[in-house]
């Protein structure tokens, strides 16, 4: 059974019923299924909700402590949540345009006068001539002071102010999305860097035991080769073996720093900040028996970044009704009120008021095709951010797929290696034994110890490859950030 998520879509919030009338030509949202493919008969998964601390279900206090420590300091989510701090200011502002607004003034001027006025006619009775004059005024100087306030403001008939908020709006809820998913990111980021040291450092001890079995296989080489009961070359033969296992200890070590310096960063350290508290080897944490992954119509509430391509996409239908207000007439009251005088001691008394109010109307009459353009190029957004939302809902789904998928196929591999590891230890002592004995020759007792070798540390890596798995699925579930 398939779920249309259509009209989930249109009821998430203000905008989206407006973003397909806008012309959107997106497309029909893709379907959600009833439940997950690899839910069904699996006997460790099912569709109870997931957990939101998942770490917690780990039962390990040290990662516990590092992901805490993580969602407090790390940088990139401080950097995030600047972001949101901007996107609210911004919505502040725009919800400010909604208001009128009123400023203090205060003026001063000085004028200077003096003009010639013109020709005059003088008549003497007669028909004779006319004397032309001209009125002269003398040059004159004042001050003119004043006190007063300007206000201003655009009656929103059209929504351009409105949709401009609704925009900034979305725009926020995006912000605050983004740093959401930030946090879901960091935690996984702590999870997988911890389970990989952890399971360096058992690999490291694996390979350490490895050394020393093989050392003692060295030892008895040699004391059989003094005795006559073996050769120089049984002798030489576990000397390269003992070299080759003891050669993969640096890149294990590395390994192992690697992801102590990591964690250091994600905490906002300096990369050597946790060697001491990390360096000492413990156990992998086991997974829980069963794990709750909730049903694939929860993930549109779950991920923050299918919550922020909503948020995206409410905002660029915003924009469009935006847009299409400019093709409307701006309306503008403006008004000035205040006092004026020649001098500021007469402020007081001999100073004379003005006031001024009416509206100011504004109609487009030739742009050259900008507003249609601009209309045209928000709606192409609004169908870039339908577009982009659809395919975010796909690649969430085929995510939480593939990681539910890798996650029960890891733990089916490891079953197997559980039974091969225990295999080889047997196979290794009886080699041993049998070599003792006369009855085998060192070849196979070469050839056990790189086999129980191999099959304790595919199986560590094993161990944490289900856990890093576990990881992925729970990030894909978009838990860490409640």
């Amino acid at each position: 059974m398939k779920i249309s998520i259509v009209p989930f879509v249109l009821a998430t919030g203000v905008g989206l019923a407006s973003a397909w009338a806008a012309g959107a030509p997106g497309g029909r949202p893709a379907a959600v299924p009833s439940s997950f493919v690899e839910v069904q008969g699996a006997t460790n998964l099912s569709s109870a909700a997931p957990v939101e601390r998942w770490w917690t279900t780990l039962k390990d206090p040290e990662l516990s402590r590092l992901i805490s420590r993580a969602l407090r300091n790390n940088l990139d989510l401080k950097t995030a949540e600047a972001r949101l701090l901007e996107a609210r200011a911004a919505r502040r502002s725009a919800r400010a345009d909604l208001f009128p607004t009123v400023d203090s003034t205060v003026s001063f001027s000085r004028i200077r006068g003096g003009y010639e006025s013109g020709n005059v006619h003088v008549g003497n009775g007669g028909s004779g001539g006319a004397n032309a004059g001209a009125i002269f005024v003398a040059p004159y100087e004042t001050n003119l002071f004043q006190v007063g306030f300007d206000a201003s403001w655009e009656i929103d008939f059209f929504g351009g102010r409105r949709h401009e908020l609704q925009a900034a709006t979305a725009d926020f809820q995006a912000a605050e999305e983004d740093r959401r998913d930030v946090m879901v990111s960091l935690a996984a980021e702590c999870a997988r860097n911890y389970l990989e040291l952890r399971g360096a450092q058992r690999r490291i001890a694996i390979t350490q035991d490895n050394v020393k079995l093989q050392s003692d296989v060295l030892h008895l080489t040699e004391v059989r080769a003094h005795a006559g009961l073996g050769t120089e070359l049984d002798v030489e033969r576990q000397r390269e073996q003992l070299a080759s296992t003891e050669a993969s200890l640096p890149s294990l070590e590395s390994a192992e720093r690697e992801s102590i310096y990591e964690l250091s960063t994600l905490t906002a350290q300096a990369p050597t900040a946790l060697v001491e508290e990390l360096e000492k080897s413990e156990p992998l944490p086991l997974a829980p028996p069963e794990i709750p992954v909730g049903l694939p119509g929860d993930l549109l509430l779950r991920r923050p970044d299918l919550r922020r391509a909503r948020s995206q996409m409410v905002a660029a239908a915003a924009r469009v009704g935006q847009a299409r207000a400019d093709l409307f007439p701006k309306i503008v009251l403006t008004g000035a009120a205040g006092r004026q005088a020649t001098g500021i001691h007469q402020f007081t008394l001999g100073a004379g008021n003005f006031f001024s109010l009416g509206p100011q109307l504004s109609l487009p009459v030739f742009n050259a095709g900008r507003i249609r353009a601009n209309i045209e190029t928000q709606k192409q957004r609004l169908n870039e951010s339908s577009l982009a939302y659809q395919n975010a809902i796909l690649n969430v789904l085929r995510e939480v797929e593939t990681s539910l998928t890798s996650y029960q196929h890891e733990q089916e591999r490891r079953e197997e290696l559980v039974i091969a590891e225990d295999a080889s230890k047997r196979a290794t002592q009886m080699a041993n034994e049998l070599y003792v004995r006369g009855l085998a020759d060192f070849l196979s007792v070469l050839d056990a110890q790189r086999q129980q070798l191999q099959a304790e540390d595919a199986l560590a890596e094993s161990d944490t490859t289900v856990l890093t798995d576990l990881v992925a699925i729970y990030k894909s579930l978009g838990g860490g950030w409640q």
